[in-house]
């Protein structure tokens, strides 16, 4: 297991894998667990209750007439409607275009990006030995709150165009295809090509976008600033972000297809209701949520200490770059 090592006031760790930052994050969970706690029931749990039930508590009114749009549009380019484009319709149609603009981007302007700071800075403090009082991460996370919200902005905006953009090839690729009298099987093998290739952005994306975050909080930077900044750490590490980002999603998924299958559905058929799995389901989706978070903070301090390695090698001055990483252990005193 990884330690931290100090030199300076700096926050110095080793190179590390996914599954070592894993380890690594169970060990600052295990070094301040009442803080992580008190983050996970207070904004965690209200913001995970949130996104599970917003996708339960739309109209159908509202969901179907734009999953009809979508296949329209499917069928109209070519793709044959298979039972995975049907269900991919209505997923970007409820999931995607209605639940997160209209009932859960408020949640997570609010209690998530709160969460996120107020993670950022209790690992800051776990690893400069010196705990956060609940009023001092408080604090601390709305005078953070500004930066991280328009980084945050940026990054849906970001995720946003990416999504418009890959639609709008899928469409114009099968279409093109269908338009030369290509078979449906080489039109499917080219939707799947390009739902590949945005998956792959996607990914770089919102790794790109969590580092950014915690950057947002833990130096003065948003924004773009904040985007390229963590472009810069994450040089030659992008496979462990990856990594990260691939657990991460495969938690939550599973959790979302328990709450799909174990609570919106009300009964087992023999009057027996399991309404009852909901919020437990709530907390296992908080503490997937906790722990991303807290990965993605000590994957920030895992890529700055191989930055710092990399510059005290070439020769440069190490001691500037210690009082900075030294001034964000100062700043959550």
């Amino acid at each position: 297991m990884a330690h931290p090592r100090s030199g300076g006031g700096a926050v110095r760790l080793p190179p590390m894998n996914a599954m070592e930052i894993l380890r690594e994050t169970v060990r600052v969970l295990r070094a301040d667990p009442h803080a992580f706690t008190s983050v996970l029931f207070l904004l965690l749990c209200p913001a995970s209750g949130c996104l599970l039930l917003s996708a339960a508590a739309l109209d159908t009114s509202v969901v179907l007439p734009l999953a009809r749009r979508l296949l329209v549009a499917a069928a109209s380019s070519g793709l044959p409607l298979t039972h995975f484009v049907r269900q991919l319709a209505h997923h970007l149609a409820a999931a995607t275009l209605v639940s997160a603009v209209v009932v859960s981007f408020p949640a997570l302007i609010t209690l998530l990006l709160a969460a996120r700071a107020a993670v950022a800075y209790t690992v800051a403090a776990v690893y400069a030995g010196k705990p956060l009082a609940a009023a001092e991460v408080t604090a601390l996370a709305r005078r953070a709150w500004p930066r991280l919200a328009a980084t945050y902005s940026l990054g849906c905006a970001a995720i946003a165009a990416g999504l418009v953009a890959f639609l709008a090839l899928l469409v114009a690729a099968c279409s093109a295809l269908k338009s030369m009298l290509y078979p449906p099987d080489i039109v499917v093998l080219a939707g799947l090509f390009t739902v590949l290739a945005y998956s792959v952005v996607y990914a770089h994306t919102v790794i790109v976008c969590n580092l950014g975050g915690v950057i947002a909080v833990l130096e003065d930077v948003a924004g773009l600033s904040a985007f390229s900044r963590s472009v810069e750490l994450m040089r030659g590490q992008t496979h462990v972000g990856l990594l990260i980002f691939l657990g991460s999603t495969i938690g939550l998924s599973f959790v979302e297809g328990l709450f799909e299958h174990r609570v919106k559905t009300l009964s087992y058929g023999d009057g027996s209701s399991r309404l009852w799995e909901g919020p437990l389901l709530v907390l296992m989706y908080s503490f997937v949520m906790l722990v991303d978070s807290m990965m993605s903070a000590v994957f920030y301090f895992t890529c700055r200490s191989s930055n710092l390695d990399f510059v005290d090698e070439e020769g440069d001055s190490v001691e500037e770059l210690e009082m900075m990483v030294a001034g964000n252990s100062d700043a959550i005193r």
